[in-house]
């Protein structure tokens, strides 16, 4: 994301320290698909860098400027095909990287490739917790989605078929977006995030997830209720595929909400990829098999 003034930043900054000075700030680092690379090649020397070349027939248009809140610019990239004799269901994606890293930039590789077979995708940029915290990432995301069906004509979008898709930090945001009824999408891809702060499988307190809420989970229980996708999962809640990785600590929630989709009759599926880290699909060949489980997924409930 751009900031427009750096002023605005550190004023934003100081305002947030001050009102969840309780919560100590992670150490994070930037979070890249190179450098993930960079991590997993010693562990896994058998993998490779995602190495692709942009698909011909697609068209990307990048840093789009879809809202402008408290002095920022909240940029998009959408990556759509050049086809435009017919309408193509969309793809709002959302990046990992703990709600504190991370960027839209993420996406490139898997957005991309997910247009080329047919799908409009928006890789949304949001704000991070250093800057506000939860949910203003998550209202930027559904301001992107409504931001993409207002330009269904430009995009050859049919705006009624809308699927979002997130990964880490960002599937959970993804998943929590997708299962509140007003914003009307049609399936959720849930690559290694969690759908619960509060079950039992989420183990001890993250400093990662109490940062980006404001509050230890003591202090505010209710909070993290709210934020959990697992309270909000009825006989409305659109299809969801999850990818796993072999962590268990990632999946916290994930066979409730089966078992909860499953009593609605509404089609659910999950691909655990053994012997995977967390953010696997940073690499080949674990972006490829993520990338093959959405188009099947997508394939069969959409088209």
């Amino acid at each position: 994301m751009i900031f427009n003034k750096r002023h605005t930043y550190i004023s934003i900054f100081f305002v947030g320290t001050i009102a969840f000075g309780q919560v100590n700030r992670p150490n994070a680092t930037p979070y890249t698909n190179e450098g993930t690379f960079e991590k997993f090649k010693k562990k896994y020397p058998f993998t490779t860098p995602i190495d692709r070349s942009v698909p011909q027939n697609i068209g990307i248009d990048k840093d789009i400027e879809y809202t402008h809140i408290h002095g920022l610019s909240l940029k998009a990239d959408v990556y759509y095909p050049l086809d435009t004799s017919k309408k193509y269901p969309g793809i709002a994606m959302v990046h990992g990287g703990g709600w504190i890293s991370g960027s839209k930039e993420n996406e490139k590789f898997m957005a991309m490739e997910l247009a080329s077979k047919g799908y409009v995708v928006i890789a949304i940029g949001y704000r991070l917790a250093d800057v506000a915290k939860y949910p203003a990432g998550v209202e930027d995301i559904e301001t992107g989605i409504r931001w993409l069906k207002k330009s269904h004509k430009k995009y050859s979008l049919n705006k009624n078929k809308m699927v979002i898709l997130g990964e880490s930090a960002g599937a959970q945001m993804a998943t929590l977006v997708g299962v509140k009824k007003k914003n009307k999408l049609q399936a959720i891809v849930n690559v290694d995030g969690v759908v619960s702060f509060v079950h039992e499988e989420s183990g001890k307190e993250g400093t990662y997830d109490a940062y980006w809420l404001g509050y230890s989970q003591k202090d505010n229980p209710k909070i993290w209720k709210e934020a959990s996708p697992l309270e909000y999962v009825d006989k409305d809640t659109p299809p969801t595929l999850f990818i796993n990785s072999s962590q268990p600590r990632f999946h916290a929630g994930r066979d409730d909400m089966m078992k909860k989709l499953k009593s609605y009759a509404i089609p659910t599926e999950f691909h655990e990829i053994k012997d995977s880290p967390h953010s696997f699909w940073s690499a080949e060949p674990w972006f490829t098999e993520t990338l093959n489980y959405t188009i099947d997924f997508l394939d069969k409930v959409l088209k």
